[in-house]
């Protein structure tokens, strides 16, 4: 399958709930989901592949689908921002990759990416 025309903004829904059928309920999945800061999709496009940049990412902080809080990261201006309700803080890049997921099934880590934003970078844009 390619794509005719790709879109200007990207965004990737991370599978973070998952219904258990002997539990009756869902449950949080806390898997380990390394998203890049740049992607680039490779044989997608009907002239050329497309490059994209990370700009921004929902979190979800809790242990299950039916209690927990969102926060979010956003990238501007090349800093990252740390959003939580009306508190703002500056953050290191390293800091987004805390929100990849944890490696183990049970960690006291409840903060994981959600959902992602990517932008398109254009060939005007790369230095």
């Amino acid at each position: 399958m390619k794509i005719k025309k790709p879109p200007h903004i990207l965004v990737i829904h991370l599978k973070r709930f998952k219904y258990i059928e002997q539990l009756g309920r869902y449950k949080k999945l806390s898997y380990r989901v390394v998203f890049p800061l740049e992607l680039k999709l490779s044989n997608t496009m009907e002239d050329s592949d497309i490059e994209y940049s990370l700009f921004a990412v929902v979190v979800h902080v809790g242990s299950g689908p039916n209690h927990g809080h969102y926060v979010s990261l956003v990238k501007s201006h090349n800093h990252w921002l740390f959003f939580d309700d009306e508190n703002v803080e500056m953050i290191d890049e390293s800091a987004v990759q805390t929100f990849f997921g944890s490696a183990q099934e049970y960690s006291s880590n409840t903060d994981h990416g959600y959902i992602l934003f990517y932008e398109s970078i254009t060939a005007a844009n790369k230095t």
